[in-house]
């Protein structure tokens, strides 16, 4: 079976999502070799996925994953996929604490740098919150501060059986798209920024048959994986189970462009006093674009109606000390 699947990638023909879930039950049960698991990675990196079997992989994902249990019924993550290359602070991860701050129940999925000097992981790390939290604390920290960080490696322990194929075929693959469409607690309402423009729209077709409730997929024409403040943003929005595909601009919002190099980050801890001056109310184009951000999850949320208005709440929860203040409880839950 998973010969013939691989055979029909290889001839560039398409999986159906139930064809690719088969795929993964194999790999993620560890019955298939890491030849084959290399084979299957180029094949159809070569064919190039769709959103079906994106969708197929990542629901097999999600049943191999720890749960997390949460009584909320408006969950986000601001996971992104990574790996676009700009070498910015950690944007989506500060910009979790100040949803969460705007007391909208908040789980970040994420995971140490694969390309970068700082992921989400080398970042909290930096911050002083303990990662080692399994189901049960983190499910707590959800339900006592609104917000918890699932550290990828504890909940994907499946994805043991493709690391060796992984890093020794060395390219990017199904796999590096995965994480923000596998969030263990079943957020239903995203932010997800993707590392190429082309994706916008194939990340919300996969998130619609996974069940998504609402989501912003987005992409910078600057090459960022976030909105970005310094070019144009290509959004593919989700909602009420309908996909609406636009532009919007950094002047529609903040009356200009940024310069790149404002965004530059550095190693876990030049990262981390980033976020700390953000969130203690520092003003410049690093608090703009945790905004922006911030602004779109909110609207996924049903906390905000529109982009302008998720600004000033995120805004509010920056200035008024809501959004540190959920930074330190969950330093304080996950050290103590």
């Amino acid at each position: 079976m998973f010969k013939e699947y691989l055979n029909k990638i290889i001839h560039h023909i398409n999986l159906s999502e139930s064809e690719m879930a088969e795929m993964m039950t194999e790999i993620f049960s560890g019955n298939i070799t890491d030849a084959q698991i290399g084979a299957f990675m180029a094949a159809l990196a070569t064919k190039g996925e769709t959103f079906e079997e994106l969708a197929g992989a990542a629901r097999i994902m999600r049943r191999k994953a720890a749960r997390v249990q949460t009584s909320a019924s408006t969950v986000v993550d601001t996971c992104g996929t990574g790996g676009d290359g700009s070498h910015t602070f950690n944007i989506s991860t500060t910009t979790a604490f100040v949803v969460a701050g705007c007391g909208v129940t908040v789980a970040k999925h994420g995971n140490r740098s694969m390309t970068s000097k700082c992921g989400s992981a080398d970042l909290l790390e930096a911050l002083g919150v303990n990662l080692n939290c399994g189901p049960e604390l983190v499910e707590e920290a959800i339900r006592e501060i609104g917000i918890g960080f699932l550290f990828a490696p504890l909940f994907h322990s499946a994805m043991r059986h493709a690391a060796k194929a992984r890093k020794e075929v060395g390219l990017r693959s199904i796999f590096n798209m995965l994480g923000p469409l596998t969030n263990p607690a079943g957020a239903n309402c995203q932010l997800l920024g993707v590392y190429a423009p082309e994706l916008t729209e194939m990340f919300a077709q996969a998130l619609r048959l996974l069940g998504a409730k609402c989501a912003f997929v987005v992409h910078g024409h600057d090459g960022l994986d976030e909105i970005s403040i310094c070019a144009p943003t290509r959004i593919s929005e989700l909602r009420d189970g309908l996909i609406r595909t636009y532009d919007i601009s950094p002047e529609q919002f903040f009356g200009q462009c940024a310069a790149p190099e404002a965004l530059i980050g550095g190693d876990p801890a030049a990262n981390a006093a980033i976020t700390r001056n953000i969130l203690s109310g520092e003003k410049g184009p690093c608090r703009d674009v945790v905004l922006i951000n911030a602004a779109a999850a909110l609207v996924a949320a049903g906390k905000a109606g529109q982009l302008n208005e998720g600004i000033l709440i995120a805004a509010q929860a920056i200035d008024s000390g809501a959004a540190t203040a959920k930074l330190d409880s969950l330093i304080r839950f996950t050290t103590t």
